[in-house]
């Protein structure tokens, strides 16, 4: 074997510029990422244009709060009235009635199903048989399709004064009741009925959190003696903390604003002393009777007070080290 005697070339390091080490990538320009992102862009238009028709365009008519609105008239030319709307709003002892109603089903249901939706997707994350999942599954996100009129119907005939309840209850010697038409069970009432109908559809979100949470972690946790319940509070629960307060956020922003057509279809039944709600305040006051300007007002306060419990919310989740719905200013 023989070896060359000519000399290899020296090898020259290729130099560096001098301040590009560890800098940030150069950001490509605007033109450039709306092309690159062009079909991402297109799928999220028609979300767009919905929220921008239904959402953020009706905001102009807050103005009626601030006038004395008359629909043949038109938004420009009614007269201006300042605050009187909310004047009168503030001195009807029925907005009040409604607000206390309001708030009392909406804690009730805060309280009662907001952790229904996370206990049952832990229950189906397991569950070891895919075939057992799935079934569960179809059972409990069926009633979200069912529509409202049905539902109640379907409570009517179980609790109702001539439902399958009472009737069981004098079979065996007992008085019957009405829950239908009970005021001081009115909150309870539209409570299971939401946790019957909505429970099961918001277990998507939790068991997409669950299946987010690295097995890793599960398995370093049993190699160190941690039972299943010590892996629950450990490893379960912590990843899935941030959905959690990120939904209880969103939840604050509408606590003034409950089911309309649940409450709707049976406030006559209970009386509006237990069943008025903002909303239905504003249907029967705003709707019915004409007072657009104060029903505007209505809603607006529930928007700012809706607003302001967000942002609030989110402020507080910052400071117990969560990214809560936006992260927070970089310090």
């Amino acid at each position: 074997m023989t070896t060359s005697s000519q000399p290899r070339a020296a090898v020259t390091p290729r130099r560096v510029p001098t301040g590009t080490a560890g800098a940030a990538p150069r950001k490509l320009p605007l033109r450039r990422r709306i092309r690159r992102d062009r079909v991402m862009l297109l799928l999220t238009l028609p979300g767009l244009v919905y929220f921008l028709v239904f959402h953020y365009a009706p905001l102009i008519g807050y103005v009626v709060a601030f006038k004395d609105y008359q629909p043949y008239v038109g938004f420009i030319d009614s007269p201006w009235i300042g605050l009187a709307n909310f004047e009168l709003v503030f001195g009807d002892s029925r907005f009040w009635t409604s607000v206390v109603n309001t708030l009392k089903i909406t804690l009730t249901q805060l309280v009662l199903f907001f952790p229904a939706p996370i206990a049952l997707a832990l229950l189906l994350n397991s569950v070891v048989s895919d075939k057992v999942r799935r079934f569960v599954q179809s059972v409990v996100y069926l009633p979200h399709f069912i529509g409202w009129v049905i539902i109640v119907s379907i409570f009517q005939q179980i609790l109702g004064g001539a439902g399958a309840l009472p009737n069981l209850l004098e079979s065996v010697g007992l008085p019957r009741v009405d829950v239908m038409t009970n005021p001081d069970t009115f909150p309870l009432l539209v409570t299971l009925q939401v946790l019957w109908k909505d429970a099961g559809w918001g277990t998507i979100i939790f068991l997409a959190a669950l299946l987010s949470i690295n097995q890793e972690l599960y398995e370093a946790a049993a190699m160190d003696g941690a039972g299943r319940w010590r892996r629950l509070w450990h490893v379960t629960l912590p990843g899935i903390t941030p959905i959690i307060v990120l939904l209880l956020i969103l939840n604050l922003g509408s606590i003034l604003s409950v089911g309309f057509e649940q409450i709707l279809l049976q406030r006559d039944a209970v009386g509006a002393e237990s069943a008025e709600v903002l909303d239905t305040y504003v249907y029967y006051n705003g709707i019915q009777d004409g007072q657009w300007g104060p029903a505007a007002a209505v809603g607006l306060i529930k928007a700012i007070v809706g607003a302001a419990l967000v942002l609030g919310a989110n402020k507080v989740a910052h400071l117990l080290g969560h990214e809560g719905v936006y992260r927070g200013a970089a310090k």
